[in-house]
């Protein structure tokens, strides 16, 4: 008698589903550079695209809430376009929905904030620019517990990390000899995960840019990815010597000894591990590919199960993900993704775990990571390390107030919010101080006088215009006059005819010089 064991898993029936189209985005030109990226960037509140711009480069940020409904994009949307070279990749602060950060190929880092409604009018103006790479900026990467610290990578082959709040930069790593794949913290932020195209795979300090331990990744010459799991393990993607796409498990300490490497297929796009830490699942999304394979990561052999594949039929330019926070628990959705395809469509799929019940599934929805920091940028620069500060799912995301930690800050922060109108901070005494009454009248006056002389601008601009008009009116009228007479000379009688006309004419001028005897 046989029979067959199938493991137990409470993800083993996830299921992907597509949005209508009309609940997606249409119209969107995705940018066509063959930088190595995802192109887009998520959170609760917005959606970023990296698209094609000219004169620059240029992302567009789309909201979603209920208000701005999705489907085709106007041709005129507003942009976020202050950028001289093309956008290569973007992130959303983990910590502030409002707040992205952009690196192109002008060598400059910039930090956005974008409002709650979304862009009116294309934003050129970023809160701060962040100079100091020599090349192009291929990669931006937050820190996923400290507040205002990011990170950014340049084809210098040189890491940055930044204190967004003072526009400074904390340290840099020199540690690498060519380009930089990529970057990843672990789950406390203590360290750092990077791959480099001399096909070695890196843990570093991220203070002082030591590294702890270095090993070969996969031997192929193609770009590699790598991701920290939670439980401190390492996930991989890469190509072997033949160009066959790879993925593999491994453990610090011991980088160079993989505990699983599996080899899926001979296609030559670069695949992008996107890592759910609440569920454990890792997603492999690869550039130009109709699929997305998720996989299970378990302590039992072989670690790395392959659960499903989720098919398309076209092929897909770039995707993000969303945070949990912003996922419906309502309808067990674990996971929602964003995918780009090369006609502007931008596909919203979700991944579902079929419940009978409607009540809310802990076993699903463990505590995640929420939108308050652990520590400040500081605090962690002094050596400070803890977890990500969590929060429950169960009554649904609600965005927290934003508070500022009470820290001893050297310089002020400038993401922080200008203080309303009528009063100014004082940096001597730490007290606000009210604008005189004096100072507000002659502000009023001189608002005053600015609003009569717009008044007289326009009237005078409408004026201009009703000239012009009749002007033109008049113009209009002399053409076809003139038009008129050119028909009707063009219409006489021919030169021989006129002839005996003129003959006449002479006979009658010498008549009248006759005496009236000679008559």
């Amino acid at each position: 008698m046989s029979f067959r064991l199938v493991r137990q898993s409470k993800f083993r029936h996830v299921y992907g589903t597509c949005l209508k189209r009309e609940q997606c985005f249409d119209n969107v030109r995705v940018s066509k550079s063959s930088w190595d990226s995802t192109f887009c960037a998520v959170n609760p509140k917005f959606c970023a695209i990296i698209v094609e711009s000219g004169g620059g480069g240029a992302f567009i940020v789309l909201p979603l809430n209920k208000i701005n409904k999705a489907g085709r994009i106007p041709p005129d949307h507003p942009l976020v376009g202050g950028h001289k070279g093309p956008v290569l990749d973007i992130a959303w602060d983990p910590f502030n929905d409002n707040v992205i950060a952009s690196g192109s190929e002008d060598c400059v880092v910039k930090v956005w904030q974008i409002p709650d409604y979304g862009l009116v009018t294309t934003m050129t103006e970023p809160v701060v620019d962040l100079v100091y790479h020599q090349r192009r900026v291929g990669m931006v990467l937050w820190h996923p517990t400290a507040n205002n610290v990011l990170l950014s990578a340049g084809s210098d082959n040189i890491v940055v990390i930044w204190n967004i709040g003072c526009g400074e930069a904390l340290t840099t790593i020199d540690a690498h000899p060519d380009i930089i794949y990529s970057c990843c913290f672990n789950w406390d932020g203590s360290l750092l995960l990077t791959t480099c195209k001399d096909k070695k795979i890196r843990i570093i300090n991220p203070r002082d840019g030591d590294v702890f331990e270095e090993a070969t990744s996969h031997e192929g010459s193609k770009a590699t990815r790598a991701i920290f799991l939670k439980n401190g393990l390492v996930f991989t993607t890469g190509f072997s010597k033949r160009s066959e796409r790879q993925y593999s498990l491994r453990a610090p300490g011991h980088l160079d000894d993989p505990i699983t490497m599996v080899e899926l297929d001979s296609s030559n796009g670069v695949m992008f591990p996107m890592y759910d830490p609440d569920t454990n699942l890792v997603y492999l999304c690869g550039k130009g590919d109709s699929v997305i394979r998720y996989f299970e990561i378990t302590p039992e052999v072989p670690f790395v199960h392959y659960i499903n594949t989720f098919q398309l039929p076209d092929p897909q330019r770039g995707i993000g993900m969303m945070p949990k926070r912003g996922v419906d628990v309502t309808t067990c959705e674990i996971t929602r993704f964003y995918r780009l395809n090369n006609s502007g469509f931008c596909q919203i799929i979700t991944m579902t775990v079929p419940r009978k019940s409607e009540l809310f599934q802990e076993d699903l929805y463990p505590d995640t990571p929420g939108d308050i920091p652990a520590v400040s940028a500081e605090e962690w620069w002094e050596g400070q390390n803890k977890d990500p500060i969590l929060m429950s799912l169960k009554d649904g995301y609600q965005a927290t107030q934003k508070t500022e930690l009470k820290v001893t800050k050297k310089k002020t922060n400038i993401l922080d919010r200008m203080p309303p109108t009528g009063k100014v901070k004082s940096e001597e005494d730490g007290k606000a101080t009210a604008i005189s009454s004096e100072a507000l009248e002659k502000v009023t006056e001189v608002a005053k006088q600015n609003d009569d002389l717009k008044k007289r601008i326009d009237e005078l601009q409408t004026e201009m215009k009703k000239f012009k008009a009749v002007f033109l009116k008049q113009e209009n009228r002399i053409r076809v006059l003139e038009n008129k007479v050119g028909e009707l000379v063009g219409t006489g009688p021919p030169a021989t005819q006129q002839a005996p006309s003129s003959v006449s004419a002479n006979t009658v001028n010498n008549n009248c010089d006759m005496a009236p005897d000679e008559v």
